[in-house]
């Protein structure tokens, strides 16, 4: 028979497989000078002209932090098991350093009780991006100092909440704080310092070490301590020897200088090799490797699109495009011979090539990188150029295919033998996408920036099916 006469086959789950959505606290939450919190890099970094898109920040973002229990019925309204969502540091602490502003935990407590009245597993990120300031003008990342404030952080947000929340991340996308924060200049802080930015990977490497060991030693033991990275699916444009070196290089800087110490409790001796022009890494001190390689329950894995690199060309001059925002000044420190190139293929509102089989690829290396370890999709999710129709609701069939590709690869990869536990769409909300400002929409929920009305799309509508079913419906329902 034809194919469009063909019965459908239900993609089924796991009955346990967690279905969540995921935000983050300087995108979503607003109140910027409430209740004791000082201002983070993200504060001071979105308030310097030209630094995003029409001068956009969050100081008022999607007001989460006064409608949280509007988003919280959301959720429960749309079936979801989980809310992944991050603590702002310096809400809770706000000079990085001393004592808790109980006002700012306050907050995070009304918030989780407020999910497990509805049957929603709270899920903490203690580290989105959102640096203390003060922590910032005193070094940031680069300094080793703040990896040990973070670790006293940890402790101050585990004794609070870890009665009540089983599953942690300490860090999140610690590449993009790296070398998007401290390389490029794109992210907060915008320093473009190429030494300081492998200086704050290491930090940020101790900073998750030293946080798994304090959490732990004030929460449950039943309680979950993991991270999320965004691991890049690295393909050489071809399989020619300087093809193949070019993604060897562009892949330890993605993946291996985080999941090497963390993982293995080693850094990568080709790492080494590619950055020695920047640093001689006479920061990486006795001990460190051990205390960064602790024990993980999960591990949480970010994917977007695959990365396509060949040797560059010697007479191109010019910083060379990678999907990580526009500026002269390259986020890989060390790497200049290398060209970055569009996949082919349908593409996001972002630029970004939409490829499911990368997730699948990601997911069954980090099964073979950590055998036993179980594994959760922390962010999947695309930006769209979605609007209300006349008669108020938002169709956005776009992100259905989106979700239903990628969710179809995470099957795949269960079927294949990879024990991927979870799978946290990128956002819950429409909101401030950091650089662009309020320009891109990655929610399954739609924002009127103005009013800030809640509008579920159709995506958010599919989502629900699926999460209440455990099936994928067909692309084309809403």
């Amino acid at each position: 028979m034809p194919d469009s006469e063909k019965p459908v086959t239900p993609v089924t789950f796991p009955s346990a497989f967690l279905w969540g959505a995921a935000t983050s606290a300087y995108q979503i939450e607003g109140a910027v000078r409430e209740d004791g919190r000082t201002p983070s890099i993200w504060d001071t970094f979105s308030h310097t002209p030209g630094k995003t898109v029409d001068g956009d920040h969050g100081d008022i973002a999607v007001d989460h932090y006064h409608r949280y229990r509007e988003d919280v019925a959301l959720m429960a309204e749309l079936g979801l098991d989980a809310y992944r969502f991050s603590i702002s540091w310096p809400r809770v602490q706000p000079t990085g350093r001393g004592p808790a502003v109980q006002r700012g935990l306050d907050f995070y407590r009304r918030l989780v009780d407020e999910l497990l009245a509805h049957g929603i597993k709270p899920a903490i990120t203690l580290y989105h991006w959102d640096l203390p300031q003060e922590l910032e003008d005193a070094g940031g990342w680069p300094e080793r100092d703040t990896a040990y404030h973070f670790a006293e952080y940890a402790q101050i947000v585990g004794e609070a909440l870890g009665d009540r929340v089983e599953q942690w991340m300490t860090l999140n996308e610690p590449w993009c704080s790296a070398f998007l924060g401290y390389a490029s200049g794109v992210h907060a802080p915008g320093r473009t310092d190429p030494a300081a930015s492998l200086r704050a990977a290491h930090h940020l490497n101790l900073g998750h070490g030293l946080a798994a060991s304090a959490l732990r030693s004030v929460m449950p033991a039943r309680n979950s301590v993991a991270l999320a990275l965004n691991s890049a699916v690295v393909r050489p444009l071809t399989q020619s020897p300087e093809d193949l070196a070019a993604a060897r290089k562009i892949d330890d800087l993605a993946n291996g200088v985080f999941h090497g110490p963390i993982l293995h409790g080693a850094y990568p001796q080709s790492l080494f090799e590619t950055t020695k022009s920047v640093t001689d890494w006479s920061f990486v001190v006795d001990g460190d490797l051990a205390q960064i390689n602790q024990p993980l329950d999960a591990l949480g894995l970010n994917y977007y699109t695959p990365t396509l690199v060949s040797a560059a060309d010697p007479a191109a001059k010019g910083p060379r495009a990678d999907g990580h925002g526009a500026s002269e000044h390259s986020p890989w420190p060390g790497v200049d011979d290398v060209a970055f190139h569009q996949s082919p293929g349908e593409r996001t509102e972002m630029g970004w090539t939409v490829d499911p089989s990368g997730l699948h690829e990601l997911i069954m290396r980090y099964t073979e990188e950590a055998p036993g370890l179980p594994l959760y999709i922390t962010e999947n999710g695309a930006a769209y150029d979605d609007k209300p129709e006349s008669d108020g609701r938002v169709h956005d069939p776009e992100r259905i295919a989106y979700l239903h590709g990628h969710l179809s690869a995470v099957r795949r990869a269960i079927a294949d033998g990879a024990d991927v536990r979870g799978y946290f769409l990128w956002s819950l909300l429409d909101n401030f996408e950091w650089a662009y400002g309020y320009a891109k929409r990655f929610g399954a929920v739609y924002v009127d920036y103005v009013t800030l009305e809640r509008t579920p799309k159709s995506s958010a509508h599919w989502y629900a099916r699926a999460a209440r079913t455990g099936t994928l419906p067909e692309a084309e329902a809403v």
